[in-house]
């Protein structure tokens, strides 16, 4: 389907005529007493040589005003914008809406997990955790938040869980900060979650549940949460071991302060109506997948997008090839309004 973006500028087509009457010159009749005949000895041979000069039958019959008048309305509907537009159909299934907040402060590199004979930090369990349970949510639309001293979107809901994955991969510890702001974190969760369908919203929370910073307190975020319709699925990460080995400036540490408050995700969880799941609990993904499909699932949507393609390049190359063809013709481009002068 063809249309104008600027159909209004159509009024320019008739400007020629327009500045034609207004600059046409104005004779004025002498008074017939007062004719002057000019008298010259070679009259014919005179007339002969200016005539050769006048292309008088190409400025009033011929090709060159069917040219001045293309030029013209090539040049008018280019500046109108034509445009295809080419539809484009936009589907989406059924499905969650699930927003993963990430913990990366500086305590996601304690290392209290093994893994076959060797320790391991805590930010490699979440995101080995998270990449079988991205996995397995095929048809919902995941979001990405990370947190810290602060919590920031990293992706808005989307259905490609392969970016999800990758940012995922990429995350690294301190980024979002070195202290660990949950509130904040479900903050940002429910503002992004409370406009999509009711019934479907969740937010999995993954954090060590020892929360050092941000403005809003973890159980009155989750309240709001609760007000807003959002279930948090809390995974904590971590261990009650202590000390628990920490590196820190390329060195091995050990340190007491690392603690993992299993018992405020577990309220933080309850208030909503989600459940908590410890990472280390083999069964934490099924335990997590088996409570969101309990839930009601957003309805399906289907939306046409019309992609405009621009066309003004052919009226334009038609003002062109019309602008060379007066070129080539005897005298010259003249102005249009001279056409019929």
């Amino acid at each position: 389907m063809v249309e104008f973006a600027w159909p209004w500028l159509v009024l320019l087509l008739p400007l020629p005529l327009v500045v034609h009457r207004a600059l046409r010159p104005v004779t004025v009749a002498e008074p017939r007493a007062r004719r002057v005949t000019l008298l010259h000895p070679a009259l014919e041979q005179l007339d002969a040589a200016f005539a050769t000069r006048r292309p008088g039958r190409l400025r009033r019959g011929g090709l060159r005003p069917w040219l001045l008048w293309l030029a013209w309305l090539g040049l008018v509907l280019a500046l109108m914008r034509p445009q295809w537009l080419e539809a484009h159909v936009e589907t989406r299934t059924e499905g969650y809406d699930l927003m993963l907040a990430v913990d990366t402060s500086h305590s996601m590199n304690a290392l209290d997990f093994a893994s076959e004979g060797r320790q391991v930090t805590r930010m490699a369990v979440v995101k080995g955790v998270m990449a079988r349970f991205v996995e397995q949510r095929a048809g919902d639309r995941l979001g990405l938040i990370v947190f810290g001293s602060q919590a920031f979107v990293l992706s808005p809901l989307t259905l490609d869980r392969g970016a999800v994955r990758v940012l995922l991969d990429d995350l690294a510890t301190g980024i979002a900060g070195d202290g660990t702001a949950i509130g904040d974190a479900i903050g940002v969760g429910v503002k992004r979650l409370r406009h999509r369908p009711e019934g479907s919203r969740v937010l999995v929370l993954i954090t060590d549940g020892d929360n050092t910073g941000g403005a809003l307190p973890p159980l009155e975020a989750a309240r709001l949460a609760a007000a807003e319709g959002v279930r948090i699925y809390a995974i904590g990460v971590g261990s009650k071991q202590s000390p628990v080995a920490i590196v820190e400036g390329g060195r091995l540490v050990q340190r007491d302060d690392l603690g993992f408050e299993e018992e405020a995700l577990r309220a933080i969880a309850s208030a909503t109506g989600g459940n908590y799941f410890p990472a280390t609990d083999t069964q934490a993904l099924e335990g997590i997948s088996a409570r969101i499909n309990e839930l009601a699932k957003s309805e399906a949507e289907t939306r046409t997008v019309l992609i405009p393609r621009p066309l003004y390049r052919w009226p334009l190359g038609l003002a062109l090839l019309a602008l060379l063809g007066l070129g080539v013709l005897p005298g010259g481009v003249r102005p249009l309004w001279n056409v019929h002068a």
